[in-house]
């Protein structure tokens, strides 16, 4: 069983900051892929931004130059630093990450709980 506990949103003003962080424990060897989505009222959830476990990010276009995705393996943590925040980013960030028991065995997906990020304009 893994746990992953969310933590860092609030809310903020627009072109204000945030730093969210996802710190995941339990049951595995090897977590691979570390990443984050949200979802907005009335809207289907999104990628927001993943990291492998070689380091390499990818941004959704709408958060790229803003946003930073970055993980410590060491603590199983990824974060989520937002910066120039935008009303539009408002929404429910949910840290997500693929992570096995053993080498052998292949990924399974795990879920935070969700943290809420508001913008005002």
């Amino acid at each position: 069983q893994v746990q992953l506990v969310e933590s860092g949103g609030g809310l903020v003003q627009a072109g204000g900051s945030l730093r969210l962080s996802c710190a995941a424990s339990g049951s595995f060897s090897i977590i691979s892929t570390m990443g984050w989505y949200r979802q907005a009222p009335g809207k289907q959830r999104e990628l927001v931004a993943f990291i492998t476990n070689g380091g390499t990010a990818n941004y959704v276009d709408s958060v790229k130059g803003r946003f930073t995705v970055s993980r410590d393996n060491a603590k199983n943590t990824v974060y989520l630093q937002m910066n120039g925040l935008k009303a539009e980013d408002t929404a429910v960030y949910y840290c997500n990450i693929e992570a096995r028991l053993f080498p052998w065995h292949s990924d399974s997906e795990y879920w935070g709980q969700g943290t809420q990020v508001t913008v005002s304009s």
